[in-house]
């Protein structure tokens, strides 16, 4: 479970960000200023830092340096709308990317996937029900026996992971795939790799507990998944 460390002194935004973080799998420690992160980070490693730019003691540059001379963590900030001064600041500074307050949830998260993925903190090994997904050698298991996905076919197991607690629409799978295996993706294609996938994954495809129809609006990631 990748370890985010969130410096942000608004109790709201802090309680708000938690659950969001939490919710997508990640483990959050949080320091509500400047001393208390330094504090923290005395007798924590973390995968990732996400710093608020304005604290009441303080300021997020300090945080962000001590953060970097650690380890090659990286640092989002979070910033004031318009704010282009401490962004260019932040980013001279080595932070890996910013994002400017009010926010938009599923923004956020895709950022710090991306980021963790670059830095290589992500995970790459996955549980799904009875698959064992690794990333890294882009091996798929059930029951410990290995299983043949075709390129879209893995390509779309993928989409389903990076979107974990999110319901996606046939028109973002869509946008996912096209062209990922050198050949066109319609509507009806996708309904048929969907289809092969279940076949290849689901215990009883008739009765499919990972990738789970949302009716009127697209699909979900079912099944008790853990990265490890």
């Amino acid at each position: 479970m990748p370890r985010i460390f969130l410096v942000e002194d608004d109790e709201a935004i802090a309680k708000n960000l938690t659950l969001l973080l939490r919710r997508e799998n990640f483990s959050v420690t949080r320091a509500a200023g400047q001393k208390e992160a330094l504090a923290l980070l005395d007798d924590a490693k973390f995968d990732l830092a996400l710093i608020d730019i304005s604290l009441p003691d303080g300021n997020g540059f300090a945080v962000c340096t001590a953060v970097k001379s650690l380890a090659e963590t990286p640092v989002i900030f979070l910033t004031a709308s318009g704010d282009e001064a401490s962004v260019v600041t932040g980013l001279n500074m080595g932070a890996d990317d910013y994002i400017t307050k009010p926010f938009r949830p599923m923004e956020l998260i895709a950022r710090i996937k991306t980021a963790l993925r670059k830095s290589g903190n992500a995970p790459s090994s996955f549980e799904l029900s009875s698959l064992h997904i690794d990333t890294a050698s882009g091996n798929v298991r059930k029951n410990g026996k290995e299983l043949f996905l075709s390129a879209l076919e893995y390509r779309l197991l993928l989409v389903f992971l990076n979107n974990r607690g999110t319901i996606i629409t046939r028109n973002k799978l869509l946008d996912e795939l096209w062209d990922a295996a050198g050949e066109f993706v319609n509507d009806n294609t996708l309904t048929v790799y969907i289809k092969r996938l279940r076949e290849k994954i689901e215990d009883d495809p008739a009765n499919p507990q990972i990738i789970l129809t949302v009716r009127g609006m697209g699909y979900r990631l079912g099944g008790q998944n853990a990265a490890e």
